[in-house]
């Protein structure tokens, strides 16, 4: 049946079973996509997907035992979800000062003392809700199966790790592939960015407390704004930030690590569709960079004066622990588009240029300082 059905697709020249995959390697009759939606409407009532690529110079029509993914409509778990982490970031937020209003709630005795962290809390959900329903909707409009938001909260640090969608199945072209992973980064930035300007509005520029301080580090994109907004920081000096401006930071940095064009962040989706194959030997290649980064930040912070290796080791360890968390658990391996064939569109390959580009200006040398 399978066989019958991609006859006038593809001038079959041999078949391969490869497990339960039937694989038809010859030259296709029509254009790739023309060809996926015959081969849709022809495999889905025997309970079959069809994946086209190109193999040792020939197409190959894969017929993949899958069929459509219906999505439960619970949402309880979402929600719950969304709620938990609204609460930790809102936790998180009591560590960040610099704003009058909000601060004076600190001497608070009644249940306003807790809104301390709003501004902080608000403005990275806002951030991280953004980012992820540009993937959603964008995945909705290429009638991709996909699930809500899942929110991740945690008890330390902004109060949450970011948040997730479930592809459930795969997209359909490179094209469309590329649109639903740069959508939520770039959905972000469109609240990241007015929100750090914001926050920089109010913030001030005040003498370092006699104890020092702990700061963020500054990516070339922080820095810059920074200076646009200040100038040169007087010596003796720091600026003081608003919690609006903190979350920013924490926005700029999430969006910074879904862009390593690795396995199935977001960056990987990009590398993916704009290099297909090569998009292993990419990963790859970032997490090599990472380690040497890492390891010569490690060397600049050992011959800076009064440093030693400890607070060396401290400064640079976040190069590391990216390079772990990516080999462990993100891998380097991404499912392929129905259509591996139809190449990215010249506009997206600009677009995918553009998201390089801000990998590198967002992401910061230190995290601390």
């Amino acid at each position: 049946m399978l066989r019958r059905s991609v006859e006038d697709v593809l001038v079959v020249r041999d078949r391969q079973l490869r497990g339960g995959i039937f694989v038809f390697r010859g030259i296709l009759t029509m254009q790739p996509g023309r060809a996926l939606d015959v081969l849709i409407e022809r495999f889905r009532p025997i309970g079959y997907t069809p994946f086209l690529r190109e193999e040792a110079g020939a197409v190959s029509v894969q017929a993949w035992p899958l069929t459509e993914t219906v999505l439960p409509r619970r949402v309880f778990l979402n929600v719950l979800l969304f709620v938990v982490t609204c609460l930790s970031t809102l936790a998180a937020g009591f560590s960040f000062a610099g704003s009058p209003t909000f601060d004076a709630l600190r001497s608070s005795t009644s249940a306003a003392r807790f809104l301390v962290g709003v501004p902080f809390a608000a403005t990275l959900m806002a951030i991280l809700s953004v980012h992820e329903l540009g993937h959603y909707f964008t995945a909705r409009h290429y009638r991709a199966a996909v699930s809500l938001p899942y929110f991740i909260p945690a008890p330390l640090g902004f109060g949450t790790f970011g948040a997730i969608i479930l592809m459930r199945s795969p997209a359909r072209n490179r094209n469309s592939l590329f649109d639903i992973a740069a959508a939520g980064p770039l959905a972000g930035l469109a609240v990241a960015f007015p929100a750090i300007l914001l926050g920089f509005a109010w913030s001030s520029v005040v003498p370092v407390p006699p104890g020092g301080y702990v700061a963020f580090g500054d990516s070339l994109l922080t820095w810059a704004l920074t200076y646009v907004r200040f100038g040169p920081i007087p010596p003796g000096h720091m600026v003081f930030t608003h919690p609006i401006a903190d979350a920013a930071w924490a926005g700029f940095l999430v969006t910074a690590l879904n862009l390593f064009p690795v396995g199935q962040l977001d960056g990987g989706r990009i590398a993916y569709a704009l290099f297909g194959r090569h998009h292993r030997v990419i990963g790859k290649a970032t997490v090599a960079t990472l380690l040497v980064v890492g390891v010569a930040s490690f060397l600049w912070g050992l011959s800076a004066p009064g440093n030693d290796a400890v607070s060396a080791m401290a400064a640079s360890l976040n190069w590391f622990v990216w390079a772990a968390l990516i080999f462990f658990l993100v891998g380097f391996h991404h499912s392929p588009p129905l259509d591996d064939l139809s190449p990215i569109s010249p506009g997206r390959r600009v677009v995918g240029i553009v998201c390089l580009v801000l990998l590198i200006v967002m992401t910061p040398p230190f995290v601390i300082h």
